[in-house]
């Protein structure tokens, strides 16, 4: 195949990337741990932790699970806001040889059993605010290990057992839980430190991580991402990265985590490829609490911050974040959904840095294309393809379409993942023939190789930046006595990108709309719960009597234009 994009990389950003200089995704964090031992590896509550801290605390918990006698490959859960029990537990989950599954820590227990049961999760490190859920699954599946951590922990000395006194008897954030056998984090690692610990051996072709996704169905599976699938986009976003940071490789850089590091993206760009290059990952529990979040940037200037369009858009309207410094800034990524132009302009306005766009998918792990990281104003676009990555425009039998026509974007390279885990034929079906992953966006590639999306062949909707599948809203709403029948579908929201609106046929006349938020409060998590409700009499049909959804969006498209 053509690759026009390749002309027109920045200087010094290889066509092609190795990872043969790597055993495995564990070997290029052990040698990061080793090389840049007496830096800062994570800042948390304005405490500091180092690279040889965080290496001998993921050591002892490597060496505790491996005291289970779990079979190689066991998955161990990770259910956590932006804490460095995560880091921990994560490099330690790798080293043992399990298979780290990230869980989003604001599941509801509905959420969390299918996806512990999905994944056959052996071990589960949980933080305590949001044990009580687990304690609320009915069925857990081939769980059997359940370690508790507390926000504080690993801060150390004081500050550890005070901030863990502060949120469960001050700000009264941890609920009341009950889980027998349940194990404090601290006294697992004070185990694991007294036990021998053996490296197992691992390859490349070993899944790391199960990352989970709708995929291209809505039904939630996981991405299984390898080690070579990882070290790939790790070493691929480190190359296009290098026209904004060459000239500082004999500095320690900060980057600032502010998206959840359950997340495809902040888990490889912020934690993978931050601790790869020796950064200080400043860590950002609750990116809402936009006055913690400036409060960090003003202590530990930042030079990269990864996020999404909606938390741009937050910091840009802010008065006090315009007053930061920004003199050391030097990439602003973009990504996990479209950057708005108005966005992209007001943050080049404020920060003197162009916001840089990349687009990719958790198959993906998840960096497919960037926009050149040096480029000094906003594209429209995604950008071009990473090293060692191809995009083709695909038609809907998998053949290229010319340059400049529409179809549906297709991805090959060494950061696409192994399959969907125990789905084989979900997998053989989002696979073309040739190699190429099918995102189910539809773009346009100009004659330089940059794409542009400009639909979805699927009816994902993006709420800031998280995919919400409109079936999963639709079964949980169905199951409502009072409702006959329901349709979800994303509408524009200057807020979140889009939000969910759901429309209901009534079973039951008395039936209001509060009565069906309340019910999905205990059904789904809050970026999937239904903004708007509109009652109908009945939906678009098919002649088969299937509902559609796209005839649905023309009446909220025209009730959103003005009025001439």
């Amino acid at each position: 195949m053509a690759r026009p994009w390749l002309a027109h990389y920045p200087q010094g950003v290889p066509q092609e990337i190795s990872t043969e200089g790597y055993a495995s995704l564990v070997d290029l964090l052990d040698r990061a741990c080793q090389r840049h031992a007496a830096r800062t590896a994570c800042t948390a509550m304005g405490t500091d932790i180092t690279y040889a801290q965080l290496d001998a605390h993921a050591r002892a918990f490597a060496a505790w699970l491996q005291s289970l006698n779990l079979p190689k490959g066991s998955r161990v859960a990770l259910m956590m806001p932006n804490v460095p029990a995560y880091l921990v537990s994560m490099l330690g989950a790798l080293r043992a040889g399990h298979i780290v599954v990230n869980v989003n820590p604001l599941y509801t227990a509905e959420e969390l059993q299918r996806q512990l049961l999905d994944s056959g999760a052996a071990v589960i490190v949980i933080l305590e605010n949001f044990a009580r859920t687990l304690q609320n699954v009915r069925t857990r599946g081939e769980l059997k290990h359940i370690v508790v951590t507390g926000p504080g922990d690993l801060l150390g000395g004081l500050k550890a057992p005070l901030v863990n006194f502060v949120a469960r008897h001050i700000k009264k954030i941890v609920p009341a839980w009950q889980i027998d056998g349940a194990r404090m984090l601290p006294a697992v690692l004070a185990d694991g430190a007294r036990r021998p610990f053996t490296p197992p051996a691992l390859s490349m072709d070993d899944v790391a991580v199960l990352q989970y996704t709708g995929g291209t169905t809505g039904v939630p599976k996981g991405a299984m991402l390898s080690h070579r699938n990882l070290t790939a986009n790790v070493l691929q976003t480190e190359a296009v990265a290098q026209p904004v940071i060459h000239d500082l490789a004999d500095r320690q850089l900060t980057i600032l985590s502010a998206l959840p590091l359950y997340h495809v993206f902040a888990m490889t760009v912020c934690g993978l490829y931050g601790l790869h290059a020796g950064m200080r990952n400043v860590l950002i529990i609750n990116p809402r609490d936009q006055p913690s979040l400036i409060n960090a940037w003003r202590k530990v200037p930042i030079n990269l911050f990864p996020g999404v369009n909606t938390l741009f858009n937050a910091l840009a309207h802010n008065e006090d974040f315009a007053k930061l410094d920004f003199s050391v800034l030097r990439l602003t990524l973009g990504g996990g959904m479209a950057v708005q132009q108005a966005v992209a302009e007001r943050w080049l306005k404020i920060t003197g840095r162009p916001l840089i766009e990349g687009y990719g998918l958790s198959e993906t792990s998840p960096v497919a294309t960037v926009n050149p990281t040096d480029a000094t104003a906003y594209s429209g676009s995604i950008g071009l393809p990473l090293p060692s990555t191809d995009v083709a425009i695909l038609d809907d039998a998998g053949n290229e379409v010319p340059l400049g026509e529409r179809g549906e974007v297709g991805i090959r390279g060494p950061q696409v993942m192994l399959g969907y885990w125990r789905k084989p034929e979900e997998t053989r079906q989002s696979m073309t023939a040739d190699g190429y992953f099918r995102t189910g966006d539809i773009g346009i590639m100009d004659e330089q190789g940059y794409t542009r999306i400009v639909d979805r062949k699927k009816d994902m909707i993006a709420v800031s930046g998280f995919k919400v599948y409109p079936n999963e809203v639709e079964a949980a709403v169905a199951q409502h006595p009072g409702v006959l029948e329901c349709a979800a579908i994303g509408v524009p929201d200057e807020h979140s990108g889009e939000a969910v609106k759901v429309f209901v046929v009534k079973k039951d006349p008395s039936l209001t709309e509060e009565q069906v938020q309340q019910w999905c409060k205990d059904k789904l998590t809050g970026y999937k719960r239904p903004r708007y409700v509109e009652f109908r009499d009945e939906l678009p049909k098919s002649n088969v009597g299937k509902i559609l959804r796209r005839e649905l969006r023309p009446d909220v498209e025209a009730a959103a234009r003005p009025v001439a």
